[in-house]
């Protein structure tokens, strides 16, 4: 059974930091590319950072770039989002996604609720 389990999320202050981990099971997770999306209310689900199978390629959503930090352990089957200098435009629902390499095979996580609020 494929598994994506996000953690880490809650309350934090504006200019605080969260790191979120994501641990997938039930498939071969050093051959999935991983990426975070984030769902905030009343808008779009947007991609947040993405990383490469080998951790050896990064991207990040324009917003988040200098503050977000994607990293996997291809080990212990977890990608990380560490988040600093949170602002309340950071609220959302965060997701973890699995895209398999030259497929079309994707999973998605539940998601982990992210509030920045003083």
């Amino acid at each position: 059974q494929v598994q994506l389990v996000e953690s880490g999320g809650g309350l934090v202050q504006p200019g605080g930091s969260l790191r979120l981990s994501c641990v997938g099971s039930g498939f071969t997770f050093r051959y999935y590319v991983m990426k975070w999306y984030r769902r905030a209310p009343g808008k779009e689900r947007e991609m947040v950072a993405g990383i490469t199978i080998d951790g050896g390629r990064k991207n990040y959503a324009e917003s988040v770039k200098g503050r977000f930090t994607i990293s996997r352990d291809n080990i212990r089957k977890t990608v990380y989002l560490q988040m600093n200098s949170l602002k309340p435009d950071d609220t959302a629902v965060y997701y973890c996604k699995a895209e398999g390499m030259g497929s079309n095979t994707e999973y998605w996580g539940q998601g982990t609720q992210v509030t920045v609020s003083s």
